[in-house]
């Protein structure tokens, strides 16, 4: 049998209740304690899964093997600290922190403590970008040429989110780019390679100062490819989250439609017929290739029974804020293009 591991949780909203769904089908989860700032947001959160509810963050760290810190963005360095002097292993929801010296200090804290970490960086699990990486990982393929990225939602201050606290740029940081897009730009360099330069430019249309809610980005990448990221935070509530990419290869084109999790996936690969996946079809090719696995929380747990850190941990979150931040400066100065420190340049605490 599984060795039982109590998990707790900080925060208890919506990507809360997301994680306490696929932690159900994990083997082995013990239900911990909770602590939310909204009292009634803990006890929905404890009557779905059990949990007790908590009259503080300590009460939690102090009961749990493992914590999902699952509050708003500004206070996960306080928590992440917190965690890691207990030596609690840490899954922290992305961003990071609301800029790059709190992400770096963060990433310091962790390896500090040698826990096991994770962070929500959840586009790598998806059956939909996993294929696509497996198209261009492909030798067939031949290199990388260009990757075209859209990214749109409507702003979450709304809808399911049931929050506000992405309109407040002291707790969250900025818009956007930060608190959505640092998923895109993860995964665009597991697709494509390391950023070099990155020029940027951002609209803030719901006149919430230091809240985009529009950028393009146009990217240029270490092995030559060039690419563009278009993300945006609209009214519509109809039209939830959506992503659609793009990448052309020498000898393959590859696309994703509409959802970013189960496709379809579309390719066509010189002197082949074209290919499509969606759907089931898509996660059982995945899966039974091992690409991913079926639960993506599964991994951070299997990371903790071994005793060392799988991926995505706070190493490669801080590589997505580094990127972020370049951009950042890029939009400041109008657009003026940035070089990005290669990725073995960024290495802190060691």
């Amino acid at each position: 049998m599984a060795m039982s591991i109590r998990v707790g949780f900080l925060g208890a909203g919506f990507i809360a209740n997301v994680h306490a769904s696929l932690l159900h089908s994990c083997a082995g989860v013990s239900w911990a304690g909770v602590y939310d700032t909204d009292p009634s947001r803990a006890e929905a959160l404890a009557a779905k899964t059990g949990a007790t509810v908590c009259a503080s963050e300590d009460e939690v760290l102090s009961g749990c093997d493992a914590v999902f810190i699952c509050t708003w963005t500004s206070e996960h360095p306080r928590l992440v600290e917190m965690a890691a002097e207990r030596g609690v292993a840490i899954f922290c929801e992305k961003p990071l922190a609301t800029d790059l010296a709190g992400a770096v200090q963060m990433a310091e804290t962790v390896r500090r403590a040698a826990v096991v970490n994770q962070v929500g960086l959840v586009l790598r699990f998806s059956p939909a970008f996993c294929w696509l990486r497996e198209l261009i990982a492909d030798p067939a393929s031949g290199r990388v040429m260009s990757v075209m990225f859209r990214d749109d939602q409507y702003i979450p201050l709304q809808g399911m989110y049931k929050s506000t606290w992405r309109g407040d740029v002291a707790r969250a940081g900025a818009g956007t780019l930060l608190e959505h897009s640092i998923h895109d730009i993860d995964i665009i360099e597991s697709l494509v390679g390391p950023i070099r330069t990155v020029s940027g430019v951002s609209a803030e249309f719901h006149g919430i100062a230091g809240i985009e809610d529009a950028v393009n980005l146009s990217l240029s990448f270490a092995n030559g490819a060039v690419g563009s990221l278009l993300s945006v935070w609209h009214d519509i509530l109809e039209r939830e989250s959506s992503r659609h990419v793009e990448v052309m290869c020498e000898n393959l084109w590859c696309s994703i439609e509409t959802d970013d999790w189960w496709g379809p996936v579309r390719w066509q690969r010189t002197g082949e017929d074209p290919g499509r996946l969606e759907g089931g079809e898509l996660g059982d090719k995945v899966w039974k290739a091992g690409l991913a696995p079926v639960n993506p929380d599964e991994g951070f747990f299997d990371a903790i029974r071994r005793g060392r850190t799988a991926g995505p941990d706070f190493d490669t979150a801080l590589r997505a804020h580094v990127v972020v931040e370049a951009a950042y400066r890029s939009a400041a100065q109008g657009g003026v293009p940035v070089t990005v420190p290669a990725p073995e340049a960024q290495v802190v605490g060691a």
